[in-house]
């Protein structure tokens, strides 16, 4: 295989980003599902089987979930809304952590954040996912939402940057998407793939869990960057973990399903951060989940500084773009400029 075919181009955040999503944020984009690792694969039979546990719940009496239709109705409702036109909350709040080798691990900072979400039809029976989601980083001690921080790893102190993502949209379809063509490289496009998860049950819940993998040029290059760059390819993972009650799944009243679960997170250091080229990298370790209101999930100091400067992230889009979502290192290399080389 080319190398270039396997440098898959980001469709989402820093978080989620892209994510469930968180996103996540908090949701998978279009090349976070084209590319994501779902472990154990189900078989059809009476019930789902994978080497978790089997689950009479997954095959019905609503949703088949060894099908690619199943699964479609199944995530959109975890996502949003199939009510189209309702927008649905998400959230997750936890810490960053620094990981270098033969050290300690060390926690940097909270990270809070939500997204918000609208289903729309779209076209040839794909719906329509549209988003907005932010994160803000905390101080460890007051929770308060970080304006500076003192980096404990270099002691120099930067200007903290939170992500806002706007808009991130993909289309849920019953396939997987294809994949990128990497600019004219990949010549050759395999059959699509059913867009199947790895459900499990375990008593009255459905657990599944989703890992995104993906490494791509960094929009954040050396040459330019030598401060906030990590390196040339950009190597970024996700795992999202769902919790959900399998009578929801199965409730055809439903048009969303509630869930709650954990967003992990390995990316290079952030560009703010200033820490170059050295050796090691930053994981996200969050709870996550869906709610009604962001007041009993998040704190009032994260509430209010979203409120102050990002409005607009509390109501979620009412018109599907095509454009591509930018990844946060793409919004960091349009919206900031390079640091001062610092003297030797």
């Amino acid at each position: 295989m080319d190398k270039a075919q396997d440098l898959q181009q980001p469709e989402r955040r820093e978080f989620l980003t892209t994510a469930s999503g968180l996103g996540g944020a908090l949701a998978v984009g279009a090349a976070g599902l084209a590319g994501m690792t779902l472990g154990p694969t189900a078989t059809a039979g009476s019930t789902m089987v994978s080497s978790h546990g089997t689950g009479p719940g997954l095959k019905g009496p609503y949703l088949d979930l060894s099908t690619g239709r199943g699964n479609q109705l199944a995530y959109a409702r975890i996502q949003g809304d199939l009510d189209f036109g309702k927008q649905k909350y998400f959230w997750f709040k936890g810490y960053v952590m620094a990981i270098e080798p033969q050290k300690k691990v060390v926690d940097l900072m909270g990270a809070s954040g939500f997204g918000v979400i609208r289903l729309a039809e779209g076209p040839n029976g794909a719906i329509r996912r549209m988003c907005r989601e932010i994160i803000v980083y905390t101080d460890l001690k007051t929770g308060e939402v970080l304006d500076e921080w003192k980096n404990p790893l270099t002691n120099e102190t930067v200007k903290a940057v939170h992500v806002a993502n706007d808009p991130f949209n993909y289309l849920i379809e019953d396939h997987f998407p294809a994949m990128s063509d990497f600019g004219g490289l990949n010549k050759e496009q395999p059959p699509r793939i059913p867009f199947i998860l790895p459900w499990y049950q375990h008593g009255d819940m459905a657990e599944m869990e989703i890992h995104v993998h993906l490494a791509y040029p960094s929009a954040l290059q050396p040459e330019k960057w030598p401060r906030e760059s990590a390196g040339r390819i950009a190597q970024v993972s996700e795992f999202f973990a769902h919790h959900i009650r399998v009578e929801d799944l199965q409730n055809p009243k439903l048009t969303t399903i509630d869930y709650t679960g954990t967003w992990n997170r390995i990316t290079p250091w952030l560009p703010w951060m200033l820490m170059g080229q050295r050796t090691g990298f930053c994981q996200y370790g969050c709870f996550m989940g869906t709610t009604k209101n962001l007041d009993q999930v998040l704190t009032r100091p994260v509430l209010d500084y979203a409120e102050k400067h990002y409005k607009k992230y509390f109501d979620a889009p009412t018109e599907w773009s095509a454009d591509r979502s930018l990844s946060s290192l793409e919004h960091y290399a349009k919206d900031q400029k390079p640091a001062p080389v610092k003297a030797p």
